[in-house]
């Protein structure tokens, strides 16, 4: 029965670790739609290969850093079969699968603010240095034991601090450390007038925007429903929750926004966003207030890092993942209250310090790390590369070869089609 119930739940998080996985094609999607033409190529080599070394960092360095726990033992010890380490059936190896594709997405999420204007390489030692040190120390205090951060909020106010699904541990966090490398490199070339007007840089497909946002919306449930972990804790009021909350984020990003199409389809990420945090305790009613002030909030700030402050954040990772995130930390802690028809169970004093700590947890990290790099080997792409495109400039192809083709291209190729034929006819 035993060996039953441990099978049902490596089944059962390897599928969330597989809808986790997925919604890394809609990150790419979501920023291929967004930029302009020239760097969709960069996009998405830039979120595959940002998975491959977040998932070699956190194997080696970054789930240890988080839980002490290192993989550098016998096959035979990690399945269980020796020693108690270990659960059987390899619970533990498809827990850390479904744990990478989380710390993945903090390199994916910062992906989308620094697009069109970042060194490839750079950014790939940036991902070593999150995913490796700075994201897991995080999720170790908030889903860990490190530094005794959760004993403290106990302590303090009689509760731990409740991140369900990682509003704040993942997006707010990687969100913050966005908004630090987009403040790093700076804008784009030419997006702003001498007289600081915005200038346009409409998304170039709109069709693979919305793609991405509907492949991460769908994700999502395995994101926020999985957390359970386990299949005895599985909670149809997380599933709930996660839909109304995505409802809302559409509909109030649908009147704010103006019917604006990118807008609305990263509103409901921004429900999504919000509602991972207390997705587990929320009343559906509370997740669909959560889910619609996040949606209004993300257009708001967007609107606001662009044409006010000259943010030049491209796919306006801070206000979807940083401030929907932060937002979603604190409203735990206000619709999760049995008052509102909430389980209970949570600290809104717990919430508000805890989301704050992972902000500036965020910004620290990303400030530090970015920071170094550009010091220690440039971040940016010179003018030149840039003004090319991130596609010609560093991966020598674009999304579309035909239409770089030139007049001498189809005459070269004429001529060996007529010498061709002229061969065949001898």
């Amino acid at each position: 029965m035993e060996t039953t119930k441990t099978g049902a739940d490596v089944l059962f998080i390897l599928l969330g670790a597989i809808m986790v996985l997925a919604m890394h094609s809609g990150f790419a999607f979501l920023e291929v739609g967004t930029v302009r033409k020239k760097n969709q190529v960069n996009a998405l080599v830039k979120i595959l290969s940002d998975f491959a070394v977040s998932t070699i960092v956190y194997f080696f360095v970054g789930y240890s850093v988080a839980y002490g726990t290192s993989f550098l033992v016998g096959a035979d010890v990690l399945v269980g079969k020796t020693g108690t380490a270990f659960a059987a059936s390899g619970y533990d190896l498809v827990k850390f699968f479904f744990l990478a594709t989380f710390a993945a997405a903090i390199p994916a999420i910062v992906s989308g603010g620094i697009a069109e204007r970042a060194k490839f390489t750079t950014q790939l030692m940036a991902t070593a240095l999150l995913v490796g040190l700075v994201y897991p120390l995080f999720e170790g205090m908030v889903w860990g034991t490190r530094f005794g951060f959760q004993d403290m909020m106990k302590g303090w106010f009689g509760v731990a601090f409740h991140d369900f699904a990682g509003s704040v541990v993942v997006h707010a966090v990687g969100g913050w450390i966005g908004l630090a490398a987009v403040l790093m490199l700076g804008t784009r070339l030419g997006r702003y007038r001498k007289d600081g007007r915005l200038v346009a840089f409409p998304p170039s497909n709109i069709p693979f925007l919305a793609l991405g946002a509907w492949v991460l919306s769908v994700g999502w449930f395995g994101f926020n429903v999985m957390s359970a972990q386990v299949i005895a804790d599985i909670s149809g009021l997380v599933a709930m929750n996660s839909l109304m909350a995505m409802v809302g984020g559409i509909v109030t990003s649908l009147v704010v926004g103006r019917n604006d199409p990118g807008f609305i389809h990263n509103g409901a990420l921004a429900g999504l966003v919000a509602v991972c945090a207390g997705s587990d305790v929320m009343h559906p009613v509370g997740a669909l207030a959560t889910g619609g002030i996040a949606g209004a909030l993300f257009v708001w700030l967007f609107n606001l890092c662009q044409i006010k402050w000259k943010i030049d954040d491209v796919l306006g990772v801070w206000a979807l993942h940083g401030m929907c995130g932060f937002m979603g930390g604190i409203a735990c802690g206000v619709f999760g209250q049995e008052a509102l028809g909430g389980l209970g169970g949570v600290s809104f004093g717990a919430q508000v310090l805890g989301t704050v700590a992972g902000a500036a947890f965020g910004l620290g990290g990303g400030l530090a790390v970015y920071g170094g790099l550009k010091a220690a080997f440039g971040i940016r792409l010179s003018d030149e590369e840039e003004f090319a495109g991130a596609d010609l400039s560093i991966h020598q192809i674009g999304a579309y070869p035909e239409d770089a083709t030139t007049v001498h291209d189809d005459g070269l190729a004429m001529s060996v089609h007529s010498a061709n034929k002229r061969k065949m006819a001898g």
